[in-house]
């Protein structure tokens, strides 16, 4: 394997990245810890997220991706290590603490209202007025006018902002969401597993969104647990594994066939391959997997 863990000061020095960045990041975690009781949940887990930069985290479920989620999102607070926002140390105390401090979480329900027009979800709970006093009324007007620029503007494209946001497909429903935290003001973009319930053509929709937001200048965190949707749109690769890093690379060190073989586990996909072949089945394709040499040409094709 010809990958190269890189170490957290490296990281933050964006070397050999070709594109500026501000000398400090939007965030950093550094040895961050969190425990439940006696359940610990994340231990020793370092990040960077800069200016324009997608970090990928990925993971299978229970590695901790969540619990990380919570702790940058202000949902829960870090029992170990430093949590920084622009190099100020930080502890955050809840979800608008947060979206204070720049940082916007799209959960995978994306908690719209499906029979709501898509302006009216784009504004939910931060509704536009206009007038004084008891003729105090919402600007609908103006509201439409921005949901359809901000769409405009990050490529979507949709004839009339008065259709239900239900009638959305599940990416277009996503790039809604995208859009709503870009106008809001954020800074850092959490997008917990955008393209999980969808399809090929879908998840390609959003990651190319995914894109948009970092042109725009945002920080991008992208959880996953699909390394062929994280490489084409990642700049920085954290994997999780039980609570742990077992892994964090920049994107010149590292390749998807060596993210899909440490994603896959080591002696775990040996011993499955073992118990595929003693039931009959094709063992010699998790051997693929596991020698980093599935063909993921078929699948890049499709998300281009």
């Amino acid at each position: 394997m010809n990958s190269r863990p890189v170490g957290q000061q490296e990281l933050l020095r964006n070397e050999g990245n070709g594109r500026p960045q501000d000398s400090v990041p939007l965030l950093a975690l550094e040895n961050v810890g969190k425990h439940y009781g006696n359940i610990q949940a994340l231990t020793d887990v370092s990040m960077a997220v800069d200016k324009g930069r997608v970090t990928c985290v990925l993971g299978d479920n229970g590695a901790g991706k969540s619990t990380l989620i919570k702790i940058i999102a202000g949902l829960h607070q870090h029992d170990d290590g430093s949590f920084r926002i622009l190099g100020e140390e930080r502890r955050l105390g809840s979800p608008r603490e947060a979206l204070d401090a720049g940082i916007a979480a799209v959960y995978q329900d994306l908690a719209v209202v499906p029979l709501m027009p898509i302006w009216r979800n784009f504004f939910l709970g931060s509704e536009l007025t206009t007038g004084r006093g008891p003729f105090r009324r919402m600007d609908v007007q103006r509201m439409k006018e921005i949901t359809k620029q901000e769409l405009a503007d990050m490529g979507i494209d949709l004839r009339d902002v008065e259709q239900p946001i239900g009638q959305l497909s599940g990416g277009e429903r996503q790039c809604v969401a995208i859009a709503r935290a870009v106008h809001f003001g954020a800074k850092v973009l959490i997008l917990d597993e955008p393209t999980a319930a969808l399809g090929v053509k879908q998840s390609g929709v959003v990651l190319r969104y995914i894109l948009q937001a970092r042109d725009r200048g945002l920080g991008v965190i992208f959880i996953t647990h699909n390394p062929h949707h994280a490489f084409p749109v990642g700049d920085r690769f954290l994997l999780l594994n039980r609570g742990r890093s077992i892994g964090y690379y920049d994107k010149k060190d590292v390749t998807l066939e060596d993210l899909t073989a440490q994603m896959s586990g080591g002696a775990e996909l040996a011993e499955l391959a073992h118990e595929l072949e003693q039931l009959g089945g094709h063992g010699d394709v998790v051997h693929q997997v596991q020698a980093g040499r599935a063909d993921t040409t078929t699948t890049n094709r499709q998300l281009d």
